[in-house]
C-alpha cells in the first residue's frame, strides 16, 4: 500500500508498450497530470476522447497521441468512460489486447463480468474505485482482478494510481460496494460536514466567510493530523477533550447512540452500499 506522500514508479513497459487512457474527465485527466508530474513520458500515452480539454488539446502537439491509432499491445488500457457509454467505447480498444495487456477499469458501478462478456473471458481486467482527492494527489483507490491478472500487472496498475494517491487492494470484489459508501462517495459527506459547521458557526454570530474558513481549515487540519500522528481516531478526540469542557459537551450531542453521528454515518453508508448492489444489479 502506498503511504500519503508516496508515489509508485511507474515501470519501464509501460512507456514502452504504451497506455491508453479511455475516456478523460476529471478523475482520467487527474491520474494523467499524476502520471506526467512523475515524469512519465507524454509521447507514451494514448488518449481516445470525444469531447477533448483545451488541456488535452496542448498535450497532443507535445506528443500525446489524441484520437489517434491505438497501439497494438498495450501494457494497460484504463477505462475511464461513463457507464452508459461502456458498450459503445470498449469495442475501440479490443485490437490493443495481447496476453500482457491488463485493462483496468475507473468505471463506477461496473462489475468485472461485464468487461469479461465484451473483452473475453481470458481478459487480464483489474477494477478500481478511485476518489475524488486524486485531483490533487490525495486520493485513495481500491482495487481488485480478476483470475487473469498477474502479481506484475496489479503491480503496474497499483503504480498508476499512486500518482494520485493511496492504494489498497480488496480480498473480492463484494467489497467494492463498501469501498463506494465510505471512501468513493465520503467526500461528499466530509463537504457536507464543512458545510454545517460553517453555517453553525455563523447561527453562534461568525461572519460568513471566517465560519468557512474555520470549518474548512479544521477539517483539512484534522484529517491530516489523524493520517500523520500515529495515533488512533477514538484516542486523538481523548486528546482534545477536556473533562467537562466545550469539547465534550459538543461530543455528548454527536455521540448520542439515538441521534449522532454513529446512528446517522452507519445509516448513510449502508443506504450509499445498498443503492451501489442496486446499481450493480
Amino acid at each position: 500500500m502506498a503511504g500519503p506522500e508516496t508515489v509508485h514508479s511507474i515501470p519501464e513497459i509501460v512507456a514502452r508498450k504504451g497506455l491508453v487512457l479511455l475516456g478523460c474527465g476529471k478523475m482520467g485527466g487527474a491520474m494523467l497530470e499524476g502520471w506526467l508530474s512523475s515524469g512519465f513520458p507524454v509521447g507514451s500515452v494514448w488518449v481516445q476522447d470525444p469531447n477533448p480539454s483545451a488541456r488535452l488539446i496542448e498535450l497532443a502537439k507535445t506528443g500525446l497521441h489524441l484520437n489517434r491509432d491505438l497501439p497494438k499491445s498495450a501494457a494497460v488500457c484504463i477505462i475511464a468512460v461513463k457507464p452508459q457509454m461502456m458498450g459503445e467505447a470498449l469495442p475501440k480498444i479490443i485490437d490493443t489486447k495481447d496476453s500482457s495487456t491488463v485493462y483496468l477499469s475507473i468505471a463506477a458501478g461496473t462489475p468485472i463480468t461485464r468487461f469479461e462478456s465484451i473483452l473475453g473471458a481470458d481478459a487480464a481486467i483489474i477494477r478500481a474505485m478511485p476518489n475524488t482527492p486524486a485531483a490533487i494527489g490525495k486520493g485513495i483507490t481500491a482495487l481488485v482482478g480478476n483470475a487473469n491478472v498477474t502479481p506484475e500487472m496489479m503491480h503496474i496498475c497499483e503504480a498508476l494510481l499512486g500518482a494520485v494517491g493511496q492504494t489498497v487492494q480488496l480480498q473480492s470484489e463484494d467489497q467494492m460496494d463498501a469501498v463506494t459508501a465510505v471512501s468513493g462517495s465520503g467526500p461528499a459527506y466530509v463537504f457536507h460536514l464543512i458545510e454545517t459547521m460553517a453555517q453553525a458557526g455563523i447561527t453562534q454570530g461568525l461572519p460568513a466567510d471566517l465560519a468557512m474558513q474555520l470549518a474548512k481549515a479544521t477539517v483539512a487540519g484534522a484529517g491530516l493530523l489523524a493520517e500523520q500522528s500515529g495515533q488512533s481516531p477514538a484516542q486523538l478526540r481523548v486528546n482534545v477533550t477536556s473533562p467537562a469542557g466545550t469539547t465534550a459537551a459538543a461530543l455528548e450531542v454527536l455521540m448520542d447512540p439515538q441521534t449522532g453521528f454513529p446512528v446517522l454515518v452507519d445509516k448513510a453508508v449502508k443506504a450509499a452500499a445498498e443503492r451501489s448492489r442496486a446499481l450493480r444489479d
